[in-house]
């Protein structure tokens, strides 16, 4: 699928760092002093990307799992959509779930970006559903184990 992209970061075009990589880094585009992320602080952080997708397609902006498990850092709103179209640069919303200040320079991968495929629905009303064995179960109904 070809994706057209506008980068204004400075840094290098996002790519897919393996063979079988599902998502590319997003990089942080930092002016002046670095971003100092305060525990339960959040903040949006600019990438200097602007994409075009194809109808059809979504940009899912997800959290890196190092900065997840090593810092308590994670995308508030993961994943967060980018539409098709949405022409605006890429910010991915960051906050610190940590006990301890966090750091962001430019040039930091923040966050990964996924290239997906969906549908759109169309309703059909009704006044009632399908029998499951689930049924209304929600929430951690069917256990931990």
């Amino acid at each position: 699928m070809n994706v057209k992209l506008i980068n204004t970061s400075g840094h290098p075009d996002p790519t897919y760092e393996t063979e079988r990589s599902a998502g590319m880094d997003l990089r942080a585009v930092v002016t002046g002093e670095p971003i100092v992320l305060a525990p339960l602080q959040r903040t949006i952080v600019k990438t200097g990307l602007f994409i075009e997708l194809p109808v059809g397609h979504e940009a899912q902006v997800r959290p890196r799992s190092g900065l997840a498990a090593k810092f308590g850092i994670t995308v508030l709103n993961a994943p967060g959509t980018i539409d098709a179209d949405y022409r605006g640069e890429i910010g991915v919303i960051l906050v610190n779930l940590s006990q301890e200040p966090f750091t962001i320079e430019h040039g930091d991968r923040v966050a990964q970006l996924v290239i997906a495929k969906h549908e759109r629905a169309d309703w059909t009303i009704t006044d009632e559903l399908s029998e499951t064995d689930r049924g209304a179960g929600g929430f951690g109904s069917t256990g931990i184990q």
